[in-house]
């Protein structure tokens, strides 16, 4: 059996269902990127912000990039073996993971974009299962014509 891969993914997380010959197995991988880094002083009761304890927006933005390569390449070494990739989620990761996908030359395994928001451990590993399980009777399905 071909190892077939679905994955719910945000800026914060992603959680990766793998389904093998030997069954199914679910990773969680967290991100250490932030998307507002906290500022200090930036209560009205501890005063005025203070410019140095503020990195300028450049900077934080570097701060961000990074971690989201970090997190990116996490996600990619997980998945890297797969030959059938699924991939869902909220908001902007999704196609900011494909374009890291294509660089490794594994676009081509992807089978679906979708998205969807916030679902469960349990819901994820489901979804998986139902698209593969579609994607095998479509296929099985052709194959009679």
């Amino acid at each position: 059996m071909k190892t077939k891969v679905g994955l719910w993914i945000d800026h914060r997380k992603a959680i990766i269902v793998a389904i093998t010959n030997k069954g199914e197995e679910i990773r969680l991988i967290i991100s250490k990127a932030e998307r507002q880094l906290r500022r200090s002083g930036d209560s009205p009761l501890k005063g005025a912000r203070d410019a140095e304890k503020v990195p300028a927006s450049d900077s934080r933005q570097r701060v961000l990039t990074a971690h989201l390569n970090i997190y990116y390449d996490a996600v990619i070494a997980c998945i890297r073996d797969a030959e059938f990739i699924l991939v869902f989620g909220p908001g902007e990761a999704k196609g900011e993971l494909k374009k890291r996908l294509k660089k490794a030359n594994l676009s081509g395994r992807i089978v679906g974009m979708e998205t969807v928001d916030k679902m469960t451990d349990h819901q994820i590993a489901a979804k998986v299962r139902q698209h593969f399980e579609t994607m095998v009777i479509s296929r099985h399905d052709q194959g009679r014509r």
